[in-house]
């Protein structure tokens, strides 16, 4: 690695931004492993991509953190054969946090949020539907499987609206008492 690379990759910046995900990471286990704690879907997975997205200068860590952070609680936890698809919503909302990194508003976050643990729900449940027995492989089948998967989506909605709040509105905090954490904006 190039010093230059080096420096920035250690950055002050990017060290709270990769811890800052990996609290997200914490709370996922917490949740996990302690039930009753938080609800089951009340997670930061959807929240950290758009975090990652907005704020990390590289692309490249954008995806890689998150993912990488994914990965290693999945391990903990255990695999299943969704997660090449969970992983794909990830990436999805890493893409949707790119997007808020020129323009950052508690109304686009918001939105941004939205968006994702929405997408998170209609693609994870239509994975479900096409790649298991669970449910007839036809319209009312895949009706069914919404159906099933609807009472998780609010806690998905509002873990990824509120761990947001707390990704995006923490670091602000932490921006304005250490300006050194400020960067420029992504490069398109």
């Amino acid at each position: 690695m190039q010093p230059a690379v080096a420096a920035r990759r250690f950055s002050p910046r990017f060290l709270v931004l990769t811890g800052m995900i990996a609290l997200a990471i914490g709370v996922r286990l917490l949740i996990h492993f302690v039930p009753g704690v938080l609800p089951w879907n009340f997670t930061p997975v959807e929240a950290m991509g758009l975090f990652g997205g907005a704020y990390f200068s590289s692309r490249r860590d954008a995806f890689l953190v998150p993912l990488a952070a994914m990965a290693l609680s999945d391990l903990i936890i255990g695999l299943h054969p969704l997660i090449p698809v969970v992983y794909a919503c990830i990436a999805g909302s890493v893409l949707l946090g790119f997007g808020l990194a020129q323009r950052l508003s508690v109304l686009r976050v918001a939105a941004a949020a939205i968006a994702s643990a929405t997408g998170f729900y209609l693609i994870t449940n239509f994975a479900v539907w096409a790649t298991s027995a669970m449910y007839p492989h036809n319209a009312a089948g895949l009706i069914a499987c919404y159906v099933a998967g609807l009472p998780f989506y609010p806690a998905t909605l509002a873990g990824t609206l509120v761990w947001s709040g707390v990704l995006f509105g923490g670091y602000a905090l932490l921006e304005r008492r250490w300006p050194a954490l400020t960067a420029p904006p992504q490069a398109a």
